[in-house]
């Protein structure tokens, strides 16, 4: 099984996740995107019950999906393909609590509460061992990110590095037959 986490205010919807979803249909590959909770620890209980449910499972993770996938890839002996990953999620997601405590979720424009707990939650996934198997997909453009932090984490990962770009990963589909490469 092939599980796709997608990043922070997104969903099992998003564009990524339908493009992938369609691709990995096409190749006749099980696949699952979930829509997960933006509470941490529920987003998390989520995906340890499908990884569970199946069994071999390979993850994809975007953005803060990333890190979801390096915490589970780390505790379950998985590989994992990462693109532009939040490595320093609880980091990084400080942006949100700092502008009122409000995020955006991006496939419905609504909004929920994002505070200090949900940081505190992020913090306690974060990995210092990097012995899984990672493609690491990152875009120097990406503008929410710097590129480097996956680097300085992932230095022994499979590397696939492009100028330009940005945080969604532009044209991620010229890439999915060295995806499904690794998955497979």
């Amino acid at each position: 099984m092939i599980l796709y986490i997608h990043g922070f205010g997104s969903c099992g919807e998003g564009g990524k996740a339908s493009l992938f979803r369609d691709y990995f249909a096409s190749q006749g590959m099980p696949f699952i995107a979930p829509s997960l909770s933006y509470v941490p620890a529920l987003a998390m209980g989520t995906l340890e019950e499908l990884i569970g449910s199946y069994d071999e499972v390979t993850l994809i993770g975007s953005s803060l999906g990333g890190y979801y996938s390096l915490y589970l890839a780390e505790k379950y002996g998985l590989n994992a393909v990462l693109i532009n990953p939040a490595v320093a999620s609880a980091k990084t997601l400080q942006r949100a609590v700092d502008l009122e405590g409000n995020a955006k979720n991006y496939y419905d424009d609504s909004s929920f509460e994002w505070n200090s707990g949900h940081l505190d939650m992020l913090a306690s996934f974060e990995t210092v061992e990097n012995s899984a198997s990672y493609l690491l997909l990152l875009q120097k453009g990406d503008d929410v990110l710097d590129y480097k932090d996956a680097l300085d984490k992932l230095p022994h990962a499979r590397l696939v590095l492009e100028e330009e770009g940005s945080h969604t990963f532009e044209d991620i589909a010229r890439h999915f037959e060295m995806i499904r490469d690794f998955v497979s």
